[in-house]
């Protein structure tokens, strides 16, 4: 029943978006160039606002946002629409997601203008440039410091008693931070990552369907921890919340996470894609991202504003196999169903 609801909505959005749009050849198309991401990204705090101002000064073009829901979700809607794109750019597919990416064959390889020397060392999503990153962080469990249980000094001490219904998740189906927690988890535990989760099952207040909700949730206080990033922390000290929500570093890394810009198959403006994708990867549209995405921006000119030290890096970044979490979310999801 959800799976069939799930499809009448997205069905939905394709009606909506082929009523909006007029047609991918009308002449208004042709100047618009349709972007599809998550809510954060396009926010009023988010750096949407002010991409669409500077890109739109400079080419003349309409850029059009479209919350699409997380990474997971965007992806599936992409596939949804495929024999009739509606998206000309897909805005927020991740390191752990590449492999499905490329499956769905819905994105074509672009590499942008000046690509070597405006993206970082070891940043690179693919060689073919299938994804293009543009931003870049640590998954981390961010703490409150004003709450009556200690911190964690590990992922297995989260299974512990003290922490029963304290634990704010992300749907990893839908999410990528939680997609983020279960490659955590894999590459912490390997194969007994299943007795980890059975074990930390009872200490889970919720699995949010997206970062937005279960962050807005922890900050709200309803429970002291929550999957996020090392570079949350710098938002509260930059809007003088302090240091009150703090990430928690562990000994055994932390998995890293590489966001990506991709083209769409068949757009409907491929040129005016194209351009947006040069400018987020530039410097301009990159100085953009510290105060407004709160993740590290690929390219190594940006000058990180003095908020960014409360937000510590990892000692050891971990990577796990697209393929190996695929199986895994499947059996997670299993498992927290029983």
């Amino acid at each position: 029943m959800k799976t069939r609801l799930f499809t009448l909505i997205q069905l939905f959005f394709v009606v909506a978006s082929l009523v909006a749009f007029g047609g991918s050849d009308s002449d208004a198309r042709k100047n618009q160039v349709v972007i599809y991401t998550y809510d954060s990204f396009i926010s009023e705090w988010g750096p949407a606002p002010q991409l669409e101002q500077l890109f739109e000064k400079e080419t003349g073009m309409d850029l059009v946002f479209i919350d699409s829901g997380d990474g997971g979700q965007i992806l599936s809607r992409v596939v949804l629409e495929k024999e009739a794109p509606q998206a000309d750019i897909v805005i927020g597919i991740d390191n752990n997601q590449i492999k499905k990416a490329r499956q769905a064959n819905v994105f074509e390889p672009y590499k942008p203008v000046n690509a070597e020397s405006v993206i970082g060392e070891n940043l690179l999503l693919t060689e073919d440039y299938l994804l293009t990153p543009y931003d870049w962080s640590y998954f981390a469990m961010i703490y409150d410091t004003h709450s009556t249980v200690p911190a964690p000094s590990s992922l297995s001490e989260l299974t512990k008693d003290i922490y029963r219904k304290k634990i704010i998740l992300m749907d990893p189906r839908t999410s990528t931070p939680g997609m983020g927690f279960v490659a955590w988890t894999v590459a912490a535990f390997g194969e007994k990552y299943l007795d980890f989760w059975q074990e930390l099952k009872p200490n889970i207040l919720t699995m949010a369907p997206s970062w937005s909700t279960g962050y807005g949730l922890f900050t709200s206080g309803e429970a002291p921890l929550v999957i996020s990033y090392t570079t949350s922390p710098a938002y509260h000290v930059e809007y003088n919340e302090g240091n009150r929500f703090q990430a928690i570093m562990f000994d055994q890394g932390h998995p890293l996470q590489i966001e990506g810009v991709a083209l769409v198959k068949n757009a409907a403006n491929p040129e005016g894609a194209k351009k947006f994708i040069d400018f987020l990867v530039s410097q301009e549209g990159q100085d953009i991202l510290p105060l407004t995405q709160w993740m590290y921006p690929v390219n190594p000119k940006v000058e990180l504003p003095a908020s960014y030290e409360a937000a510590p890096l990892a000692k050891k970044a971990l990577v796990v196999d697209n393929e190996v979490l695929s199986d895994a979310v499947k059996a997670i999801m299993e498992l927290l169903s029983e």
